[in-house]
């Protein structure tokens, strides 16, 4: 009876979900997952984890909508291009895409989302922030104050884009992505197309689905 108190203690204590700690009793992991829970999982973003938002250019951005239906975005910009406001907060910038909203939209009906920003280049390491999100036009003051204290975001300086609207996220928890699988790349100079709607830059019907049967 006393270990399964001490058992259901960690479970409120510790991050993960029930899912988490079922198999990782089932698969003799839960030494190792508590260690990495107490070490590595904080509910808030401390320094190095901001100076790591703060140099990169990509991310990828997982929704998903009311059902649980699950979608994966790419999101780029320059470096900056995500605007931290404070430890458990920060914004970035929706442009011009295809239309679908296929991320807003899941935001809009589940406010749940997980982000990966992966530094394949230097420091070869990856970040993991969880946590809630709403999305709020660009003509909002509080856009208008977060894009007039960052000249990255605020627009680009070759074409002179500007956010359509922003998507908010509060933090809740944030953890390391381990490097060991991480492959080494490296940069090389290529143009990019901010905001075209042609259809080359694009891609264009890259994966012939255009004439593939329905």
């Amino acid at each position: 009876m006393h270990s399964v108190k001490v058992e259901e203690l960690l479970r409120n204590v510790l991050s993960g979900s029930d899912g988490e700690h079922e198999l990782q009793e089932a698969y003799g992991t839960s030494a190792r997952a508590e260690a990495f829970y107490r070490n590595q999982v904080l509910d808030y973003l401390n320094p190095q984890m901001q100076a790591f938002i703060r140099r990169q250019e990509m991310m990828f951005v997982g929704t998903a909508d009311r059902h649980g239906e699950a979608d994966v975005s790419f999101r780029a910009g320059l470096p900056g291009f995500i605007r931290l406001i404070d430890d458990k907060t920060f914004a970035y910038p929706e442009y011009r895409g295809n239309g679908v909203m296929a991320s807003l939209g899941n935001i809009s009906e589940n406010p749940r989302v997980g982000l990966l920003f992966v530094d394949f280049i230097e420091g070869k390491i990856g970040l993991h922030v969880n946590g809630h999100a709403r999305i709020i036009e660009s003509s909002e003051d509080e856009v208008s104050l977060l894009a007039s204290e960052s000249t990255e975001v605020g627009s680009d300086t070759v074409r002179g884009r500007r956010p359509e609207r922003w998507v908010v996220v509060s933090v809740v928890e944030a953890y390391i992505h381990c490097s060991k699988h991480i492959p080494r790349m490296q940069r090389v100079h290529s143009e990019i197309h901010w905001g075209s709607d042609d259809l080359v830059a694009k891609g264009g019907d890259y994966f012939k689905a255009k004439g593939s049967k329905r």
